[in-house]
C-alpha cells in the first residue's frame, strides 16, 4: 500500500481500514499509541479512532454505522461492498491528527477500503424577511435610573443592628 498523505488541518475525512489480523492483536491496537505504531504516525488522538469487529454492527452493519454514526452521504458508498467486509476494521477520522500534517505508513495488516467525507453543516441561509428581523425593530423601553435606590437595604441594617443590639443589651 502507498504512503497517505494527511493535509495540516484536514477536517471531515474518514479512512477505513480493514485488519488482516487476530481479534487479540487488533483489541491491542485499542490501547494507547498502539494505533500510532501501526499507522507509522505519531501523536494520534485515540478518542477518534474507531476499532471493532463489524459483527458488533448487528443489523446497522458498516453501511449503516458510516450513513448513521458518522454523517457519510449514501452517494460515496457501495452497500454491497462494505456488506461483504467481515473481521476487523479501523475508522481514522481527521480529528485524530489534531490539525497537524501526516503521512501514513500503514503496516502491511491494514488495507485501506476507502477515503469518506463526512456530510458539512450548511450554515447559510437566506435573507429573513420579517418586521421583527430589520435592526431597531424592538420596542424602545423607557430610560432606567442608573442610581439604585438602596432604601430597602437600610432598612434591613437598621433592622439588624437593633436585633444585635436587643439581644446583646439582654445578655448584660
Amino acid at each position: 500500500m502507498s504512503d497517505l498523505t494527511v493535509a495540516p488541518h484536514e477536517r471531515g475525512v474518514l479512512r477505513l481500514f480493514t485488519l488482516d489480523m487476530r481479534p487479540e492483536e487488533a483489541k491491542f491496537l485499542r490501547e494507547p499509541g498502539a494505533a500510532d505504531q501501526v499507522l507509522g504516525v505519531d501523536g494520534l488522538d485515540p478518542e477518534q479512532i474507531d476499532i471493532f469487529p463489524v459483527s458488533d454492527l448487528e443489523d446497522l452493519g458498516l453501511y449503516g454505522y458510516l450513513t448513521e454514526g458518522c454523517g457519510v452521504s449514501s452517494d460515496q458508498l457501495d452497500q454491497d461492498a462494505l456488506a461483504a467486509i467481515d473481521g476487523w476494521v479501523m475508522v481514522l477520522r481527521s480529528a485524530a491528527f489534531q490539525g497537524r500534517p501526516a503521512t501514513l505508513k500503514p503496516d502491511p495488516r491494514l488495507r485501506l477500503i476507502g477515503l469518506f467525507t463526512e456530510e458539512a453543516t450548511n450554515w447559510t441561509g437566506g435573507v429573513i424577511e420579517t418586521e421583527s428581523a430589520k435592526p431597531f425593530s424592538a420596542p424602545q423601553a423607557a430610560p432606567t435610573d442608573n442610581h439604585p435606590h438602596r432604601v430597602g437595604s437600610a432598612v434591613m441594617a437598621l433592622a439588624a443592628l437593633l436585633v444585635i443590639g436587643g439581644v446583646i443589651w439582654l445578655i448584660l
